[in-house]
């Protein structure tokens, strides 16, 4: 259970750059990546959920104009808020009930986020995606962003895939299971080959 830092960052670059000839090639010619974090807890969950399906800029005006409202969210201030309420910052009828259902759970005791840290991988996967609305890629992105496990992999996340065609140079959009296997090799170092996938989606 590897944890991204500037400490391990010099390590796991290494690895793969002596595994993958083309992530090699990414950090010659662009250097590493920046390794984007976000403390863990309810809103940075929150931010995830208002960000699926939707552009980075969108979802950061929604949070913006939610902050706006309520100041820093937190489970009790954002279930108080109605429908009409969240509506009216940008939460569709299906994030408000995402986003209610996460923050109950964390009321009711049903999920402990403090304690996610100590849990390994799969343990998080299972606690997070047990909710409505946390999928495999919401689980992924707290995984690597809020805790910062290193083997993190959000294989379907768009920019992950566009990266993967970039800098492996290939015709099409891979496949999920295309994407597994490529990513086989990255192991237990998939979330940092995730941010040189970002990386390369960017400069490439």
């Amino acid at each position: 259970m590897a944890i991204l830092s500037q400490d391990t960052l010099s390590e796991g670059l290494q690895f793969l750059s002596e595994q993958d000839a083309d992530l090699a090639r990414v950090l010659d010619q662009h250097g590493p990546p920046k390794l984007r974090q976000q403390p863990q807890g309810f809103p940075t969950i929150l931010k995830i959920i208002i960000g699926q399906q939707v552009s980075r800029s969108s979802a950061e005006s929604t949070y913006r104009r939610l902050c706006d409202a309520i100041g820093p969210p937190e489970p009790a201030n954002f279930l108080a808020l109605d429908d009409d309420a969240l509506r009216s910052v940008g939460f569709s009828r299906q994030k408000s009930r995402y986003g209610r259902e996460l923050a109950s759970a964390l009321v009711e005791g049903r999920l402990a986020l403090d304690l996610l840290a100590g849990k390994d991988d799969d343990a998080v996967r299972t606690a997070l995606t047990a909710l409505p609305g946390i999928g495999a890629w919401s689980a992924e992105i707290y995984l690597l962003f809020a805790l910062r496990r290193a083997d993190a992999w959000p294989a379907s996340d768009l920019g992950v895939i566009v990266g993967a065609q970039k800098v492996k140079n290939l015709d099409a959009r891979p496949t999920r299971q295309e994407m597994d296997a490529m990513a086989e090799p990255w192991r237990p170092w998939r979330g940092l080959a995730t941010f040189i996938l970002w990386h390369g989606y960017q400069m490439l």
